[in-house]
């Protein structure tokens, strides 16, 4: 009777998280990471793991403030100073268009894959063109509702599809032994930009955390029920590290079937998702083809509405908390227009550029890390929450190094950008 009661207070928490890590194995795991274990066999496992560990600590604190406070983390960063909301109303303005648009573009990859679409050079962008408008629609109709079932359905059936091809690929083994030969030499410094951009997106850009405040928000109303710190963080981490065991998954996925191979994943949207689907129907039969390939743009689909409500709710938040007023919900739908419209400019832009749009926009994500870091950190050990709805002692020494670890890689990344 008990464990009946707490799974149906489970279930009406249940969102969030998931919505989280729906959005997050998106490009950075079907893309970076499948990228990282064709390229680099197991040799950036360590920075994926990193990455993973030392972002944890700030993508949880959007869910204990949310829950601990009854605001969100954009609301707070108002609170403790009005600068706080600038800058990161400015790191939402540098950010969306490009990531809008890196996101839509491999969905686009997927779709044309899976219906085998073929077009000419001049109509490149309309399945683009098609994503960002459905993607518009669809949150100006259903919002968050009808966002987080439809992402808890897709993210249900690409998790079930990638633990299956990942079980089979270590039972076969590598395609290539020289997967497991030393880290040395496979990396050096030309590596650099690309480690950068992957761990831009491992598992998501910091400054989404503020999008999942407004989700564990959002599903509270959406339920009616209000969790306490320890369910709202339980559900969250649930999603979290889910998404980055899913991280390494596609790592093997990459090293086992392409690495030290003659075969790689092209550069350009439509060939790489072909090929990302090839890697799961050589494993799992050619049948299943039609199946991944579904799975893989559903999933990608999930991202490309997740990022464009993220987006559009946390910037209609923060001007509205700046200029002290209700959020007007014209705000919303305005935003996802105009999010809309940049995406598909900087899609426009980078055409025949499908590596060189993913590393900017991971590369952007990577460097304005460690300030919402700081901000996060700030935020959570203040006085906004009790002792006790704050995080222990082992917590507060993992975000401290967290930030030191995304400051530094940071400086190395603007040093490389600068002089290299």
């Amino acid at each position: 009777m008990i464990r009946s009661v707490r799974f149906r207070i489970f279930l009406k928490t249940l969102g969030p998280g998931i919505l989280f890590a729906s959005t997050a194995i998106g490009v950075s795991h079907l893309v970076q990471s499948t990228r990282a274990g064709a390229e680099y066999g197991f040799a950036l496992v360590g920075f994926i793991l990193a990455a993973n560990l030392f972002k944890w600590p700030f993508f949880e604190f959007g869910s204990r403030y949310a829950t601990a406070t009854g605001r969100s983390l954009i609301d707070g960063y108002q609170i403790i100073s009005p600068w706080f909301s600038r800058l990161y109303l400015l790191i939402n303005l540098l950010s969306m268009f490009f990531v809008n648009a890196a996101v839509t573009f491999v969905a686009a990859g997927f779709l044309q894959n899976l219906f085998a679409i073929e077009l000419p050079a001049a109509l490149y962008y309309v399945p683009s063109l098609i994503l960002l408008l459905f993607s518009f629609g669809f949150l100006a109709l259903g919002r968050y509702s009808l966002l987080d079932t439809g992402i808890k359905i897709i993210g249900s059936f690409m998790l079930i599809s990638t633990l299956l091809a990942f079980f089979i690929a270590l039972l076969k083994g590598p395609q290539n032994p020289v997967v497991f030969e030393p880290l040395s030499a496979r990396i050096g410094l030309e590596s650099l930009p690309f480690i950068i951009a992957l761990m831009g997106w491992m598992p998501s850009a910091i400054d989404s955390s503020t999008w999942n405040s407004l989700w564990t928000m959002e599903r509270s109303k959406q339920s009616g029920y209000l969790p306490s710190v320890k369910e709202s963080v339980f559900e969250f981490n649930l999603g979290f590290w889910t998404s980055a065991m899913l991280s390494l998954c596609f790592v093997v996925l990459g090293a086992y079937l392409l690495y030290g191979t003659d075969n790689g994943l092209p550069d350009n949207n439509v060939g790489f998702a072909s090929g990302v689907v090839s890697l799961y129907a050589v494993q799992l039969g050619s049948w299943t083809f039609l199946i991944i390939a579904a799975a893989g743009f559903t999933i990608m689909l999930g991202t490309c509405i997740g990022v464009m409500d993220g987006y559009a709710r946390s910037t209609a938040r923060v001007i509205s908390v700046m200029q002290g007023k209700a959020e007007k919900p014209a705000a919303y739908r305005w935003w996802l227009g105009l999010i809309t419209l940049g995406g598909f400019l900087v899609i426009t832009l980078f055409m025949d550029a499908f590596n060189q749009l993913v590393s900017l926009a991971t590369t952007i994500s990577f460097l304005i890390a460690p300030v919402i870091a700081l901000l996060n950190y700030r935020l959570v050990f203040s006085d906004h929450l009790s002792k006790a709805d704050q995080p222990g002692t082992a917590m507060r020494l993992l975000s401290q190094a967290g930030i030191g670890f995304l400051g530094l890689f940071s400086l190395v990344m603007m040093y490389y950008l600068w002089w290299g």
